[in-house]
């Protein structure tokens, strides 16, 4: 499965949207650029709940996990970068 997004739309799109396309984008020059667009839209949808007052302890949750799975990934990255 490769997503298929551009450059111009990424701001547009659901942080769910930009980290699937982070974690399981197979091109190597492409995958720190998807990290970085997903951590952006993760932390922007974290900076939006902090507001809210409706109840979002589990999407809490799930950006949580998004973002230390999104750093996983970018130090098998770097780590196969250096490597190689």
């Amino acid at each position: 499965m490769k997503a298929r997004i551009s450059r111009n739309g990424t701001d547009k799109l659901p942080w769910h949207v930009l980290y699937q396309a982070a974690l399981f984008e197979t091109d190597h020059d492409q995958i720190s650029l998807r990290i970085a667009e997903a951590e952006k839209a993760v932390l922007s949808r974290i900076r939006e709940l902090f507001t809210a007052t409706h109840d979002h302890i589990e999407e809490d949750l799930v950006l949580d996990d998004a973002l230390y799975a999104l750093h996983a990934l970018r130090n098998c990255v770097v780590h196969d970068a250096h490597a190689a």
